[in-house]
């Protein structure tokens, strides 16, 4: 009864630690493991101990005897890799490197600028010292970041990270210091005075732009995602589902998310952490179909491999495939899951989801809103380089539609106080490294690439360099006391969200969402979480002792 792996990997590795055969591949330190869209489970050397799947900190990992139909898939996916990788020569063990230790011991202090996954990757290396502690700040009054607002909402088993994020900000020397927007509330140079060090992985903040007419008719799917997933610089997003079509440019993962909550049955959302409103409108929508158009063909879509196995096994959705003409010619799972999707016969009357490859927005027809879209037909040909590249045919096509998304990737927009490299949308570093005491990780270091694991060993690179100074004293003692921010912040009238604050709001949602059914009721708004991160946090012994007291006088 081998074990297969079922999604996209948190990079958390704890089932390569488990695994007593090292049949889970590629591991930390292989080729590829910090790109790699999941883990892999070996059929043929996999003992069925189980202990891998006890070590998953998402439940990614089930026996192939428990795989619903959905998951079937997997069996394949993981058993294939084998096929191109076999990894004949394997220790028994799976080995563990030796821990890093500072050369010198002393207490240092870190702030990591941006509570989502990268910044908690960062704290918990970081706290892997006893030395340090590390203090996250976020211009939120709750953590996580993309985790919490920006997974679909039918994609609960993805927020398990959340596992992940809750164990390591319960560590010693961790602290949290949220609703504090820094280059605002404070400044890098405040920080500095404070810190050893500091870790911006504050992400990517903007989409890229189509740059044709009529593009400023059209929607964000980064807005449009945080809208239904609650963010709260979202909830004034004006979403107009009365036509029966919409169409979304770009063929990523995140079109795919979209696509399929715009085609979802209501009821099955109902249940998941989706925001109300944002419920209630998809309730109403009038929408049957959509497009999501790709500019090149199905081989090179962005869309990673669990992406498609989970929208192939979507019911009560017709999932159309239209190539162009163009057959399907690849072997790989992909294309197999591909071809299979182009040869169903759509069930009538079923809201659908059309895959069209090989074609190009070319302008967005409308005055006041969006009436339809031009596009042109593309084919693809090879460079100097032997790259297939997309090029316009000259057939051109109007697509009516009510509603555009822009899905076409993220472009960071300059941070304060830090350089800014305009074409690549980051901030210029040296793996990680922006100067001696000033250090990035996530997307603002590396661009908008990977997944939510891929955070880990990009935290991992950056975490070593700041050591790596450390060690060699390029990095000077704080000038201004430990706790001096937080009255700073206090006299600059903000309300700081602490870790007791952030449970409090956690379990408000969560019994919010209990009451009604579902897995969390998302506060959406500023005010409020503030105002509930202060009721719901404990209240020190002392504190309640001077209330008894004036309660008495």
């Amino acid at each position: 009864m081998p074990y297969v792996v079922t999604q996209s990997c948190c990079s958390d590795a704890s089932c390569v630690v488990a695994c007593p055969v090292n049949c889970i591949h590629p591991t930390p330190g292989e080729p590829g493991f910090a790109e790699a869209e999941m883990l892999y489970v070996d059929p043929t050397s996999c003992v069925d101990c189980g202990a891998c799947a006890t070590a998953c900190p998402v439940d990614a990992i089930v026996p192939h005897t428990r795989l619903d139909a959905a998951q079937q898939p997997f069996i394949d996916i993981n058993a294939s890799y084998y096929d191109t990788f076999p990894h004949p020569k394997r220790t028994p063990l799976a080995l563990v490197p030796t821990q890093r230790r500072l050369r010198r011991s002393r207490r240092v202090r870190v702030a990591v600028v941006g509570a989502g996954p990268a910044g908690m990757y960062v704290a918990d290396e970081l706290l892997k010292h006893p030395e340090i502690s590390v203090d996250v700040l976020d211009r939120l009054p709750t953590p996580y970041g993309l985790l919490r607002a920006g997974v679909a909402p039918d994609h609960q088993h993805t927020k398990q990270a959340e596992k992940l994020f809750r164990a390591i900000e319960s560590q010693p020397g961790f602290r949290y210091l949220l609703g504090v927007e820094v280059g605002s509330d404070v400044s890098l140079a405040e920080l500095t005075q404070r810190y050893h060090g500091v870790v911006y992985s504050v992400g990517a903040a903007s989409d890229r732009i189509l740059d044709i007419p009529g593009e400023e008719l059209c929607c964000s799917a980064t807005d449009f995602v945080g809208w239904y997933n609650g963010h709260p610089d979202r909830q004034d997003l004006a979403v107009d589902l009365s036509a029966e079509r919409i169409v979304v440019v770009g063929i990523g993962n995140v079109a795919l998310d979209v696509a399929r909550i715009l085609t979802a049955d209501p009821d099955r959302l109902a249940g998941t952490d989706i925001s109300r409103l944002p419920w209630a409108t998809l309730a109403g929508s009038a929408v049957r179909e959509v497009v999501v158009l790709g500019r090149r063909g199905p081989e090179q879509a962005a869309f990673t491999l669990p992406e498609l196995v989970g929208l192939s096994s979507v019911t009560g959705v017709n999932v159309v495939v239209d190539t162009g003409g163009t057959r399907i010619a690849g072997d790989d799972t992909r294309s197999r899951i591909l071809a299979e999707l182009a040869a169903r016969v759509p069930e009538p009357g079923l809201r659908t989801i059309r895959l069209r490859f090989l074609t190009s927005p070319v302008r967005i027809l409308g005055v006041d809103r969006v009436e339809g879209i031009e596009i042109v037909r593309n084919e693809l040909v090879a460079d100097d380089a032997g790259v297939l590249r997309a090029k316009p045919t000259g057939e051109h096509e109007t697509i009516p539609a009510g509603m555009v998304l822009r899905s076409v990737g993220y472009h960071g927009k300059p941070v304060a106080d830090l350089p800014y490299e305009p074409t690549t949308g980051i901030v210029p570093n040296a793996r990680g490294r922006v100067r001696p005491g000033v250090y990035v990780a996530g997307w603002v270091k590396r661009g908008p690439t990977g997944f939510i694991g891929t955070n880990k060993s990009c935290a991992q690179e950056t975490v070593e360099r700041l050591l790596d100074d450390l060690d060699a004293d390029l990095l000077g003692a704080p000038s201004i006391r430990d706790r001096d921010l937080e009255r700073l912040l206090r006299d600059r009238g903000v309300r700081v969200v602490d870790l007791d604050g952030w449970r409090g709001i956690d379990r408000e949602e969560r019994s919010r969402g209990e009451a009604a059914g579902r897995v969390r009721t998302k506060i959406v708004d500023i005010g409020e979480l503030l105002r509930v991160a202060e009721e719901r946090s404990p209240v020190p012994a002392t504190l309640t002792a001077r209330r008894r007291r004036e309660k008495r006088g």
